[in-house]
């Protein structure tokens, strides 16, 4: 068969298909292969491309205003747990945020909870906050996982019941000084997170009990449960799940909901000194400022893909932080309960 081409000549069309020089014809090839082929240093990869799937999921559910909440207690908003592990001999962890103190105080053969353990807390107060009760039920371990966007990997359950092992084996101590007129108020409560726990590790695709009527459950402790039911902090789950693997991100990312929501107008909070954010937030390793104050550039960046008007700013001398009244989960959705 032949054909005229639009410079005259002919172009022959064989009656097999054509395939490009050195290789096979599999069918059609997708787009991903072609980039990669054509032009590697336009294609992302996989993980890139999921994490760009879940920035768009965010961003459509919050301009839809259909935002899907999880819940974190009050201590773990002012004052962050640490980012990464600290050192085996060391049992003891205190952070400050104005007149608010957190100190925690890790079992000997589990240490002090760290990085993505303060998932735990915040599923184990989104679930106190949905069934308003002390003893907590969920189907399998998993369910936390499965909540957060994370994979079910044998990996993943080790490192799912190492922290459940931190977190039960830690001992809290948060407490407030202010003054009031003349009168100084002083508030304070050493708790644990919860005093009973059953939990059912399956590490099985199917997911399914020894019964059909098993179940996990957690007795929260009072204290713990209190203060989740008097404070509960709503944040965005989608966001949560973005930024669960980035724990200095996910802590600024929830402070910052919180803080904006609270501030009446502008404000400027220290990055630095005895009142500072860098003493408020887990991120304890970076001690020149000149390296904290550039983190805390990126991790705003970040931010803002997932919440686009965040006001949160670095002054011009780099000193503070500015924030200003913003609401990153819209009020329809429980931000007021």
């Amino acid at each position: 068969m032949r054909a005229n081409s639009p410079g005259g000549g002919a172009l022959s069309y064989p009656n097999q298909p054509f395939n490009p020089p050195n290789r096979p014809n599999p069918g059609f090839e997708d787009v991903d292969s072609i980039l990669k082929r054509t032009h590697p240093e336009l294609a992302i990869s996989r993980h890139r491309q999921n994490q760009v799937d879940r920035i768009e999921l965010v961003q459509l559910k919050r301009e839809k205003r259909n935002q899907s909440l999880c819940f974190s207690a009050r201590p773990f908003v002012l004052c962050g747990l640490p980012v990464r592990s600290l050192p085996d001999d060391q049992l003891l962890y205190e952070r400050k945020n104005g007149s608010f103190v957190l100190q925690i105080t890790g079992h000997p053969d589990y240490g002090i909870p760290f990085g993505q353990d303060r998932i735990v807390p915040i599923f184990l107060a989104t679930l106190a906050v949905q069934q308003q009760s002390r003893t907590i039920k969920f189907k399998s371990a998993s369910a936390m996982l499965e909540t957060f966007g994370m994979s079910k990997g044998g990996k993943e359950y080790r490192r799912l019941i190492a922290a459940f092992e931190r977190i039960f084996g830690a001992t809290i101590f948060f407490g407030t000084d202010s003054l009031k007129s003349t009168a100084k108020v002083v508030h304070r409560a050493r708790f644990n997170f919860f005093s009973e726990a059953r939990i059912w590790y399956n590490r099985t695709s199917d997911e399914r009990g020894p019964s059909d009527g098993f179940e996990n459950v957690i007795v929260l402790s009072d204290e713990f449960f209190q203060e989740v039911m008097a404070h509960p902090i709503p944040t965005d789950l989608e966001a949560v799940k973005l930024l669960a693997s980035a724990p200095a991100i996910l802590d600024l990312f929830i402070w910052l909901s919180y803080r904006c929501f609270t501030a009446r107008g502008k404000e400027l909070i220290p990055i630095f000194g005895a009142f500072g954010l860098i003493n408020q937030l887990g991120a304890v390793e970076y001690a020149r400022p000149r390296r904290f104050r550039e983190k805390l550039q990126q991790w705003l960046k970040t931010i803002r893909l997932v919440w686009p008007e965040c006001p949160a700013e670095i002054s011009s001398d780099g000193n503070y932080l500015s924030v200003n009244h913003s609401i990153a989960i819209h009020p329809s959705n429980g931000l007021n309960r």
